[in-house]
């Protein structure tokens, strides 16, 4: 049965190519590997055997080598490939079984495709291409136009609407591709390696660009890619996929922590761990801890049995109010001053979530421990320098 938080379930799916699909089938599950069956047969082993579960609102990245069978297993999800065997579940109900009009009522108004290539219509500009889909479904002129300007708006192209696609960098049509996916308002989006043709740089800006509009609209994303520090930054749950086949489904954090074998961990060695490992898997407690309310006398002695220089200062409910040094502590205890008059506010902060990848420049330039706080303001723990740089190794 389908769970109500999973939206895409895959069920023993296979797909082969060749007419001896039969005899094929037999040696696979005599443990013949896909080469030697294409050798026998001429059949290629597309995938084999896939069971995976997308739960609604998740990135879902699927990484493999060429050949792994990434493109061919996200091409079942809308039935561009259709399965040798197996079942593809949409919200419970089998895609496989749609007649040619529900199946075109699920491509048209469920699910969405982005493809590396862009796939974009040259005769037409950006707001033409983006309002496609719109004008396919008979949506007037002016309801059309306002939902394609929102998603141009959304994907940074306010002011460009009438540019012509050949004007366009391949950073600036990977964006109008999405746009034109969204304007459609699917529930699932489908991307094939979508960022692999732009240059690292502009790769960079349309993940974080993806991100942002993941955190807005809360679609279901299925990225493919074979970069492994891309499926990292980006998703929920990473998929490895070896031969046609599934090895490891994971979070990038349990991936990294417990790899399913020698193939999966070879993948993982070569990521930046920086992508992966969270603020809150390297964060300690802070052993000098001062109230808004405590003397600077209280804080010299917090300081000096602890060994440190600086203290964390927090008000009511653990709520961070800055830092103060030992220094300012003794000389305020001679001048009769409070906490509040010698606290430092300007303090570098950060959430428990955050990537150690995203606060590095900070870490590097931090006079303090950067401070880790939650949701409500209140002091979770600290990281050090010392542990940003040795999470690294």
């Amino acid at each position: 049965m389908n769970n109500n938080d999973t939206i895409l379930t895959v069920q023993n799916l296979s797909k082969l190519y060749g007419a001896e699909k039969n005899r094929a089938i037999k040696l696979k599950k005599a443990n013949a590997n896909k080469d030697e069956i294409y050798v026998k047969t001429g059949v290629t082993v597309a995938i084999w055997d896939i069971s995976l579960e997308i739960k609604k609102g998740e990135i879902f990245v699927i990484i493999g080598l060429s050949g792994s069978g990434k493109s061919t297993l996200v091409r079942c999800f809308n039935m561009l490939n259709k399965p040798t065997s197996g079942h593809v579940l949409y919200d419970g109900k089998d895609i496989g079984n749609f007649n040619k009009h529900e199946l075109n009522d699920y491509r048209r108004n469920k699910i969405s495709m982005v493809f590396q290539n862009f796939g974009l219509m040259s005769h037409r500009d950006i707001l033409g291409n983006v309002e496609y889909g719109l004008e396919v479904k008979g949506m007037s002129k002016a309801e059309r136009h306002e939902k394609a300007m929102e998603m141009i708006n959304m994907v940074g192209l306010k002011g460009l609407e009438n540019e012509p696609i050949s004007s366009l960098s391949g950073g600036m049509m990977q964006r109008v591709g999405i746009a034109r996916a969204l304007a459609n308002d699917p529930e699932i989006l489908l991307m094939d390696e979508p960022f692999s043709a732009l240059d690292p740089l502009v790769r960079k800006d349309m993940q974080f660009e993806l991100l942002k509009i993941q955190s807005k609209l809360d679609k279901t994303i299925v990225f493919i890619t074979h970069d492994i520090n891309e499926a990292f930054k980006l998703g929920d749950k990473v998929a490895i996929m070896k031969d046609g086949e599934l090895i490891q489904i994971a979070t990038p954090e349990e991936m990294s922590d417990h790899p399913e074998n020698n193939y999966v961990k070879q993948f993982i060695d070569s990521a930046d761990k920086t992508q992966v490992i969270s603020v809150s898997n390297v964060m300690i407690t802070p052993n000098s801890i001062v109230r808004l309310k405590d003397n600077p006398s209280y804080a010299i002695n917090q300081m000096r049995s602890n060994g440190v220089s600086s203290a964390y200062v927090v008000a009511e409910k653990m709520k961070l109010q800055g830092v103060v040094t030992i220094d300012d502590a003794v000389r305020a205890n001679k001048e009769g001053l409070t906490i509040a008059d010698i606290l430092i506010r300007d303090i570098n902060t950060t959430t428990p979530d955050t990537l150690l990848h995203d606060i590095l420049p900070i870490a590097a330039e931090t006079k303090f421990p950067i401070a880790v706080i939650g949701d409500d303001g209140s002091l979770k723990g600290i990281v050090s320098k010392a542990h940003v740089l040795s999470s690294m190794i």
